[in-house]
């Protein structure tokens, strides 16, 4: 019995001992092994203590007391920092401590970038070389690259007959610009800024309606060129949706334009003949939807296509130029009438 008991006392020992030293070490060592790579996402405002536990759910360290009293002990207490890192198995505790306590260094914004709303990728172009940022043939070929990874590309058919494949999706905004950002990265942070905007209620939105991404945008973006009101979007974005119920073809000046200033929107009447312009942008001229976006929306603008306001008008025109109010009507002969 008494052997049985020392044998216990001894093993207990060996394993208090064994724990001591992986303690020991994770507190004090600072030699690598090979290990595998990890990665860790740490959260914006994350304390010492949560971080210690991601890494230790993530099979980096075992004690996350030692992790945390060597940070309280060193130069980086209270500096460790958010963001996403591939660490390894076989770091030091101090290795992990300092790739994550390393503050990237300051960038100083060389310019900023303004986008209005509606803009098309052929506008935009010319904005960014106006701004001497790029030229527009080097924008127009990062538009045109097909690296960008965002889901909601996939929701364009692959035999789409557009312009630009990304139209509709360069979301509107300001962007810091800084000496080595390239054309390329101009493209992925609007794309960036499509994806944060277009997501949660407004993505579970257009799936229960049965849009794709592609179909909001297109849609949006008529409403985006046709609207100067907020508060008539929704009402324009009924229109739309009672003029394709019908069968009617749509006849938005805007799906004119666009075609006939190759995207740049340098004329704002159309005339009789601009009308005969055989593009399938043309909804004076084809049934249905045109085949993508004329323009790049803004949120208001989405949200009137997710959100449209339910009413029987199937026209409206212009009522006051300057402010960009319209008459909305149920018949033609109303329409006539009210012009």
């Amino acid at each position: 019995m008494i052997a049985v008991i020392l044998v216990l006392i001894l093993a207990v020992f060996i394993y208090g001992y064994s724990q001591y030293k992986i303690y020991d070490k994770e507190y004090q060592g600072t030699e690598s092994t090979i290990g595998e790579d990890v990665t860790v996402v740490i959260p914006e405002g994350a304390a010492t203590k949560q971080i210690a536990n991601i890494l230790k759910e993530a099979g980096l360290i075992k004690f996350p007391s030692a992790f945390v009293k060597r940070v309280k002990e060193s130069e980086y207490r209270g500096v460790l920092q958010p963001g996403e890192y591939t660490l390894n198995t076989g770091m030091s505790t101090w290795e992990m401590i300092e790739i994550l306590g390393e503050v990237a260094p300051v960038r100083t914004v060389w310019k900023t970038l303004t986008i209005p709303e509606g803009y098309s990728i052929e506008q935009i172009a010319v904005r960014v070389e106006q701004e001497e940022i790029c030229s527009k043939e080097d924008f127009l070929r990062a538009v045109e690259d097909t690296n960008y990874d965002y889901a909601f590309l996939d929701s364009i058919p692959s035999n789409a007959q557009v312009e630009y494949r990304l139209q509709g999706f360069l979301f509107p905004a300001t962007y810091d610009i800084f000496e080595d950002t390239t054309a390329y990265d101009i493209v992925d942070m609007m794309l960036a800024k499509f994806q944060s905007v277009y997501s949660g209620a407004l993505e579970t939105q257009a799936q229960t309606m049965g849009y794709s991404a592609f179909e909001v945008i297109t849609r949006a973006s008529i409403v985006e060129r046709e609207a100067k009101l907020d508060e008539e979007r929704p009402v324009i974005a009924g229109v739309i949706n009672n003029r394709l119920d019908e069968g009617m073809m749509l006849q938005m000046c805007p799906t004119v334009l666009y075609p006939i200033t190759d995207g740049i929107y340098n004329k704002s009447t159309v005339t009789y003949d601009d009308l005969e312009v055989d593009s399938l942008y043309n909804t004076y001229k084809y049934t249905g939807l045109p085949p993508g976006p004329i323009c790049n929306p803004g949120e208001v603008s989405i949200r009137a296509v997710l959100y449209p306001d339910e009413n029987d008008y199937l026209y409206y025109h212009v009522d006051d130029e300057e402010i960009g109010s319209h008459i909305f009507t149920k018949t033609y002969e109303e329409h006539v009438e009210t012009q």
